[in-house]
């Protein structure tokens, strides 16, 4: 613990009294110590204290000097990092609605999963947090404002529809839209509220083509960086997913894989100053959602820490005077 991690460091300055008060002590013991070898008369000393005192007779002055060194600490006001909640913070919240979610190599589809995990990410977001969702295939639509009523975006979860197509592009920029009108809304200082996007997909971007273009992934994600929006991406589903397709012409039910693209993802949440995740099974999904909630729900700041010396400090204070009443009938 550094000088820097007190609030008032001035009052260490008391530990000098501390530290005189201590040897105060020892002097005036062995000032005690050099009367009593100067008694001559040893058997008329025996006769006088046959009792020789034991060195617990030190117990409750050093209990009182050791409560001392802790309120002295107490006072110079100590702070630690602590984990604070999350006020006027928003969370979007955007799932992949194309229909290679429909696979099951995550049982019992990598939708049904999606979902589940979700809401369970939406329960353990801290309260203060406004939550929003937005839904992509094709195209991408906000389903739920945000807000802190976590009923409205479970409720919406468990209507998502699958849809052709991935627009990963459009679902970011939708959820940047979704969080300027908020903080518009909000409003309370010079500083927007902080917000962060949590994208959950499993493909490609197939509109547009192209992840550079205006509308596309990439472009989004750095609009993203721009706005100080980090974007965690989660790419969830295995290599070897695949989905059933009607042949277009009639003939039949075509298998089609559908592997999770790892890599285009990475690349938005670095882009945009997030994190990219791997999830290939439900837990694996509630594992990632778990650290998210870590990382979003909670801020580390510096706070006061003086508490456990000051609980310290009385405690020790307290059983050296308690001591000295029982061992001396008198306090110290």
């Amino acid at each position: 613990m550094s000088l820097t991690d007190f609030s008032a460091p001035w009052w260490l300055a008391f530990l000098v009294v501390v530290l005189a008060l201590t040897a105060g002590y020892v002097w005036i013991q062995r000032r005690k110590q050099k009367h009593v070898l100067r008694f001559s008369n040893m058997e008329l000393l025996e006769s006088v204290a046959p009792n020789r005192p034991n060195r617990l007779r030190h117990l409750p002055t050093a209990l009182v000097l050791v409560g001392l060194l802790f309120l002295t600490v107490a006072l110079a006001g100590p702070t630690a990092d602590q984990r604070v909640p999350r006020n006027r913070a928003t969370v979007m919240l955007v799932i992949d609605v194309s229909l290679s979610m429909e696979a099951t190599d995550v049982e019992p589809t990598r939708l049904a999963a999606a979902q589940e995990a979700a809401k369970s990410f939406a329960d353990g977001l801290t309260p203060g947090i406004n939550l929003g969702l937005v839904a992509f295939a094709g195209t991408a639509s906000v389903l739920v404002s945000p807000t802190a009523n976590r009923e409205a975006t479970k409720s919406a979860i468990d209507k998502l529809q699958l849809s052709e197509r991935t627009a990963t592009g459009e679902a970011i920029f939708t959820s940047l839209q979704s969080i300027d009108t908020l903080g518009a809304i909000l409003g309370g200082g010079d500083a927007a509220p902080p917000a962060r996007i949590v994208l959950l997909s499993d493909g490609k971007q197939t509109v547009p083509q192209n992840l550079d273009d205006p509308r596309g992934g990439y472009t989004a994600a750095r609009a993203a960086k721009d706005k100080g929006v980090p974007i965690s991406t989660i790419s969830f589903g295995t290599s070897y997913g695949s989905v059933e397709i009607e042949d277009e012409g009639g003939g039949g039910v075509e298998r089609v894989p559908v592997p999770v693209d790892d890599p285009s993802l990475r690349e938005i949440a670095t882009l945009s100053g997030g994190s990219f995740f791997t999830a290939s099974s439900l837990e694996g999904l509630r594992d990632v959602y778990d650290t998210l909630e870590e990382q979003i729900g909670f801020e580390i700041t510096r706070g006061d820490a003086s508490r456990p010396w000051l609980i310290l400090g009385v405690l020790c204070i307290s059983a050296g005077l308690g001591s000295a009443l029982v061992m001396r009938q008198r306090l110290p």
